[in-house]
């Protein structure tokens, strides 16, 4: 393992912002899902309904959200979407403090929350290119994806025991207060940053809504990546309601138990995100890339066949282990590689348009197999996204890093 690298005091403030940040969204991992059911007793159409509409919705309001972050400071936005996730989340235990809580509001705190955090990832990625050195991304990333993972850990349990102590809209409180802490470390970073200059804006602000999906696509190494992670994400996040579905209903899995085969497993994604660095300094970013986002794609089709007790939640929980695992290295080293390939006055127009597409593709193929699962059977519907997983390698591309030149060529051997 690689010696820890020092990155400086202002990316330690946005490290810190981060940590919180993460740790608040976990705790409130499935707040709304159960707000939805244990106090406005809706139905899992409704459910179901309020996850993917708040998803799509937020995706196309986020669309033009990503010209406008890339020509305005992206400290000032960060701070400002952070502001907007935390006055909605916190316009819900207010409402039901005053029993005037309605699924129509939990809707539109879906959607805001969804389109302001695609703003944020676009304005974050696009200020961590500018804040440090190209041979400290991928330490950067590798940091951020570790935090995820550690609180994607802890986070669910905790939040899990405070509902069950103080009431179901105890974790939004928390998660609202996250992100006002957040806001606040993002604030204390300092130091100054330059407004970024646009050219041509009068006549170039209706390109600006797809340079970021026009750069993506035309670039060699992005579009097939970009292409695999629609697909992957998109069949991953698929199968996680109908494997609820499976698990809770048919199996009889208790909650408990349903929480600790998926909490478990992400210590995996805190291992994987410490060995990125180690793996790509000793065999190149390419062969990571290649290897562990095809040995990724391999352990989904195994949840086809859980079955009930410990056996099945032992089977889950060593598939779930190894998905997070290489997805714990692959995530940074692409995050890394997204950067490496865009210029910094495209970042967040790319990010935007990256994370606007994975949320639509994933709310598209959640619909897809649901009806799936309707006309056959959950575990059919697991089987077939997990079958499709295994061709996803053929996407990736061959190399992420360019050719060395060519020596120049000697008069000698011109002449034979």
């Amino acid at each position: 393992m690689a010696g820890r690298r020092a990155l400086g005091r202002r990316f330690g403030w946005l490290w810190g912002a981060f940590a919180v940040s993460s740790y608040g969204t976990w705790l409130g991992f499935g707040a709304f899902p159960l707000i939805a059911i244990t106090v406005l007793h809706c139905g899992p159409t409704r459910v179901a309904a309020l996850a993917a509409a708040g998803r799509l919705a937020g995706a196309v309001l986020a669309v033009p959200l990503g010209p406008w972050v890339e020509f305005r400071r992206k400290r000032p936005v960060m701070v400002a979407t952070d502001l907007v996730r935390c006055a909605a989340l916190a316009s819900v235990p207010v409402a039901y403090g005053c029993g005037a809580l309605s699924y129509a509001q939990l809707l539109a705190v879906s959607v805001i929350t969804a389109a302001a955090d695609i703003a944020f990832r676009s304005a974050s990625g696009a200020y961590l290119k500018t804040l440090l050195p190209r041979e400290d991304l991928l330490v950067a990333n590798a940091r951020f994806e570790s935090t995820t993972w550690t609180s994607s850990v802890v986070g669910p349990p905790l939040g899990g025991a405070a509902i069950a102590l103080f009431g179901p809209v105890t974790t939004v409180v928390a998660d609202a207060v996250s992100y006002l802490l957040s806001a606040l470390g993002i604030g204390a970073i300092g130091g100054g940053e330059p407004r970024p200059e646009r050219t041509g804006a009068a006549r170039s602000r209706a390109r600006d809504l797809l340079e970021g999906w026009r750069h993506i696509l035309g670039h060699p190494v992005l579009r097939p990546l970009f292409l695999n992670a629609l697909v992957v994400n998109g069949l991953i996040m698929a199968s996680q309601p109908l494997l609820a579905v499976l698990l809770l209903g048919r199996l009889g899995f208790a909650p408990w138990q349903y929480g600790l085969v998926f909490a478990a497993p992400c210590v995996g994604g805190l291992i994987g995100s410490r060995m990125a660095r180690g793996l790509v300094e000793r065999h190149g970013r390419d062969r990571v890339l290649r290897a562990v986002g095809a040995l990724r794609a391999c352990w989904p089709v195994g949840l086809a066949f859980v079955g009930r007790g410990v056996p099945g939640m032992a089977l889950i929980i060593v598939l779930q282990f190894a998905l997070v695992l290489f997805s714990g290295i692959y995530n940074p080293v692409l995050a890394t590689c997204r950067l490496d390939h865009t210029d910094p006055g495209r970042v967040a127009r790319m990010l935007s348009a990256w994370s606007v597409s994975t949320s639509t593709a994933i709310a598209a193929m959640t619909a897809a197999w649901g009806v799936l699962a309707a006309l056959t059977t959950p575990r059919t519907a697991i089987a077939a996204a997990g079958v499709l997983l295994l061709a996803t390698p053929l996407l990736l591309p061959r190399r992420t890093t360019p050719s060395p030149p060519a020596p120049p060529a000697r008069l000698a051997d011109l002449v034979g």
